[in-house]
């Protein structure tokens, strides 16, 4: 018999880390940055999807982003709230002036890496006195356990989240409980 040591749990932001957060974000009146954040924290898509996001992959009308080729080679449909969708129709229409085909793009005209959307986050981490850094994985858990803390059910969240199965949808309950 094999004693499975439990796993430890991941760090999940609290609401109110996540208000102090956002607040130094909009503060610093950086609307890419925001833009880039927001997305991040609404729909929960992890940060290769979002740097190979192109503008055409957003379904203004529909509320939905499709993610092509996400982890595991698959492609899903993402949606996101009503409420983001003038903020991001004001982006593209930016985004569209300077020529872009990527959703978003660095100062440099060129799509964002990894590494590059994680110093972002890392940057508003320090400047708001986080104790945890957040990361883009970190905004993707928080938005998963605060789904299922508002009664969300897995059969919604799954392919919203690009998890597999229901059970990998496991972690955010614990997570939940452990709050």
């Amino acid at each position: 018999q094999v004693n499975a040591v439990p796993k430890k749990l991941p760090y999940v932001p609290s609401e109110e880390e996540i208000r102090q957060y956002y607040n130094t974000v909009w503060k610093s009146k950086n609307m890419q940055d925001v833009m880039i954040i927001k997305t991040l924290l609404y729909t929960g898509i992890r940060v290769s999807e979002l740097i190979r996001l192109k503008i055409k992959d957003v379904d203004l009308d529909g509320c939905q982003l499709k993610i092509i080729s996400g982890k595991g080679q698959k492609d899903r449909i993402v949606p996101f709230p009503k409420s983001f969708r003038e903020t991001l129709a004001l982006h593209i229409t930016k985004a569209l002036q300077n020529k872009s085909s990527c959703l978003f793009e660095s100062s440099w005209a060129k799509p964002y890496s990894d590494r590059g959307i994680r110093k972002i986050l890392e940057k508003y981490s320090k400047m708001a006195g986080m104790v945890e850094n957040i990361s883009p994985h970190k905004l993707r858990h928080f938005l998963f356990t605060w789904l299922k803390k508002k009664g969300i059910d897995d059969a919604l969240i799954q392919p919203y989240s690009g998890h597999e199965t229901r059970q990998s949808l496991e972690i955010y309950s614990r997570l939940l409980l452990a709050k």
